[in-house]
Formats: C-alpha cells, sequence, structure tokens
C-alpha cells in the first residue's frame, strides 16, 4: 500500500500491509494537519469506500503535546471536519513519553481500557503520534487486542523515523528487561512529519543519528561517507541533511526487513542489531538515563573496537567510526562498562547482556561485528579478556578525547 500527496514538505511516510513490507514502498506527503491533506489518510483510515465512519483512537506522547499545544484540537477539528468518514471515540488519550511510557504496564492498561470501552474492532484504527517508546507501548496495546487492531504510527523523534517507527515489532519493558513483552505486528500504516523534529532537544535531535551509522556500517559505506560529510551540518540541526539521513536509513531498514527472509525473526540472528547487545544492557543498568540511541553509540563503539582488536576491523575504519561519534557529540564509553567485571556472575556486569540478548532471540549466541565500514560479519563467540580490554581501550580513548 503507498500513499500518494502533491505537498512538498519533503516528508517521508511509509505504508505497509498487515502482511508484508514492500522493498522501496517510500513517498513524500504534508502532515501539516496532523491527519494528511486531501483526503490521503482519511482514504487510509476509512478504507476508501462508503461504509460507515471508521472508529479511530488516538494516543498522544505528553512531551509532544507540551510542545505542539494545539495538537490535540487539531486533531479533534480534523476529524469532525471528517465525520462522515472517521469518527474519534474519543478526547485524544495523552500517556507518558519516553522510557518510562514501556516500563510501565498501567499504559497498556489504559489503551486496552480505551479500546474495550468505545469500543474499537480490527476494521477500526489505532493511531499513536510519539516517541519510539509510546509507539512501542501503544503497538504492543493494539496488537494484543482483538489479536491485533489496526494501527497507525506517526513517530515524532529522529530515531522513530528512521528505524523502531518502520519495524513491524511493538514491546514493553518488564521483570528488568528491555521488550520483554512484544508482539510482531507490521502497523497499517507510518507517517512521518518533520515539523515534529523542530522542538527536539539536542539530546534526542542527535541521538536517532546512531541508528543511520549503524545501518550504514552493516550495509552502506557510501551513506556512512555522507553522515561523515554531513556531520557539522547534522550537529547544527540542518533539516534538509536531517531529511536525507531519515529517508536513506529507513529505506535501508525497510529492504531488509523485505527481502532477509526473516522478518520475524524466527531464527537465531539479528543482523541490523549491531552494537545493541551491550546497549540494551547499557539502558537498564543506567536506570533509562541513557537514550537508546545513546547507548546505541556506545555499544557500536564498543563492538567497533572489539572488530578491531579481533583482527576484523582494519584500524583506520575503527579510527573514522569512533571519530565520527565523537563529531556527533556522542560519548563512546560510560563508566557502568566497567562496573562488576570481575564477577560476569553480577547481574550488573556489562557481560550479563550477552546472555540476556542471547536469550532474547532464542538459539545460538550470534553478535553481529564488522569487517570493514559498509559489511557486516556475524560470529557466535565473544572474547571475555578481549572484551575488557575493548572497555578498558574505549575508556582511555574517551579521557584523551573530551
Amino acid at each position: 500500500m503507498r500513499l500518494k500527496s502533491s505537498c512538498a514538505s519533503c516528508l517521508l511516510a511509509i505504508a505497509t500491509s498487515p502482511l508484508l513490507v514492500e522493498a522501496g514502498s517510500v513517498c513524500l506527503v504534508s502532515l501539516v494537519e496532523l491527519l494528511v491533506p486531501k483526503g490521503c489518510r482519511v482514504t487510509l483510515i476509512s478504507g476508501g469506500d462508503m461504509q460507515p465512519p471508521k472508529k479511530i483512537l488516538c494516543v498522544v506522547d505528553r512531551g509532544v503535546w507540551q510542545h505542539h499545544p494545539d495538537l490535540l484540537d487539531a486533531i479533534t477539528s480534523y476529524c469532525q471536519h471528517h465525520r462522515s468518514l472517521m469518527s474519534l471515540v474519543c478526547p485524544p488519550l495523552v500517556v507518558p513519553g519516553g522510557e518510562c511510557a514501556k516500563n510501565d504496564l498501567t499504559n497498556v492498561a489504559t489503551i486496552q481500557e480505551a479500546i474495550h470501552q468505545y469500543g474499537i474492532c480490527r476494521h477500526s484504527n489505532v493511531m499513536a503520534i510519539g516517541g519510539g517508546a509510546v509507539i512501542d507501548m501503544v503497538g504492543y496495546a493494539a496488537a494484543t487486542t482483538h489479536r491485533g487492531v489496526r494501527f497507525i504510527r506517526v513517530p515524532t523523534t529522529v530515531l522513530s523515523q528512521n528505524d523502531s517507527g518502520i519495524g513491524v515489532k511493538n514491546s514493553v519493558n518488564a521483570f528488568g528487561k528491555k521488550n520483554f513483552l512484544g508482539t510482531f505486528a507490521p502497523p497499517v500504516a507510518v507517517l512521518n512529519d518533520a515539523d515534529f523534529l523542530t522542538t527536539l532537544s539536542t539530546r534526542d535531535w542527535r541521538s536517532g543519528i546512531s541508528e543511520a551509522i549503524k545501518v550504514a556500517l552493516l550495509k552502506d559505506v557510501e551513506f556512512f561517507d555522507f553522515i561523515e560529510e554531513k556531520a557539522d551540518r547534522l550537529v547544527d540541526r540542518d533539516m534538509q541533511a536531517m531529511l536525507w539521513l531519515i529517508y536513506r536509513c529507513a529505506q535501508l531498514h525497510l529492504d531488509h526487513i523485505a527481502t532477509s527472509g526473516d522478518p520475524f525473526e524466527f531464527g537465531s540472528s539479528r543482523p541490523l542489531d549491531f552494537g545493541h547487545w551491550a546497549a540494551h544492557k547499557l539502558e537498564q543498568l543506567t536506570h533509562y538515563t541513557l537514550r537508546h540511541g545513546e547507548a546505541v553509540a556506545i555499544g557500536m563503539a564498543l563492538d567497533s573496537t572489539y572488530s578491531y582488536l579481533a583482527g576484523l576491523l582494519p584500524k583506520p575504519d575503527w579510527q573514522r567510526i569512533l571519530g565520527l561519534l565523537s563529531a556527533l557529540g556522542f560519548a563512546v564509553y560510560t563508566c557502568e562498562l566497567s562496573l562488576y567485571l570481575h564477577d560476569q556472575r553480577d547481574t550488573r556486569c556489562i557481560f550479563t547482556g550477552l546472555n540476556e540478548f542471547r536469550e532474547h532471540l532464542g538459539g545460538q549466541l550470534t553478535i553481529p561485528l564488522l569487517e570493514r565500514i559498509g559489511r557486516g560479519i556475524e560470529v557466535h563467540e565473544m572474547d571475555e579478556q578481549m572484551m575488557s580490554r575493548s572497555i578498558a581501550l574505549l575508556a582511555e580513548y574517551q579521557s584523551t578525547s573530551t
């Protein structure tokens, strides 16, 4: 399914069918009024037929609402204007943003209770407007109600627009573990609006760039060259540079989902999760004070350094990777990496993240590393002494570069 619009805001929109993500189904649309003008999103929600108005339940990230205080009224007014096609069942629900949205299961219950109370069915729509954590949480609530309610994502951060928002996964955290409860349930559509990016904090603007670096390191050396070349412009919040970064990153992720042969992860491999075994553990160890993208940057620095010390990654490539992360303002080391390395049974030891990563996917431990920029390689064992050396080298690098 492909959305079409003649609007010129240079915004990325991706629509997926319920069963398959079509590679290359990417186009540019404007979402200035949030619900696409000229009937684009109205057709998506109504199904394009003359049936009674389709119900829609809208959930908004509190942080987005605080930065866009007219948003709730705009949603209500738009749905009222198109009431012959869609029925907003209640005023938009506002939920906490950030990782706390996924840490508190009462948020899921709130969405599910609303789905129950307002008679949302499998022909209705649930729409989430917010960052990746809110989209994950609402998507999980929608996917576990009626065995799956139609779900529309409107991601509002760099990271959710170029990575998490366009995937097929929904999840919440539980038992102290990242994404412990979750589903594979592709959305019916993902719609990006660059206006939301203008109000992001510097940390949130930067954070999503790490996922673009990740996919470039694994799949596209020319994309890495682009990020390296435009690093200063990205730091200066140049929107055109960021829009292209989001577009290309999303395109590479979509292509992988559509062509990898394992979009629902039945195997033991997650080829796009470079740096993520450590990142997920670091988020937990820092009580989520680290943004996901910041943790991914440190995780990539760690696994790039390990690749270099293991003789897989040439030294010039390793230096370029750390140099780019630093140029963008990312830390490449945090003290939580070094804690409790002497006691690997302690759950606060970073190495326990390896088993949690394996356990989450199942089967054989499979970690993506690098042979060079643009080419990844999977390994099934990690030398913990070499990993300790990698951590020490990163600590030294950070202390001398700040």
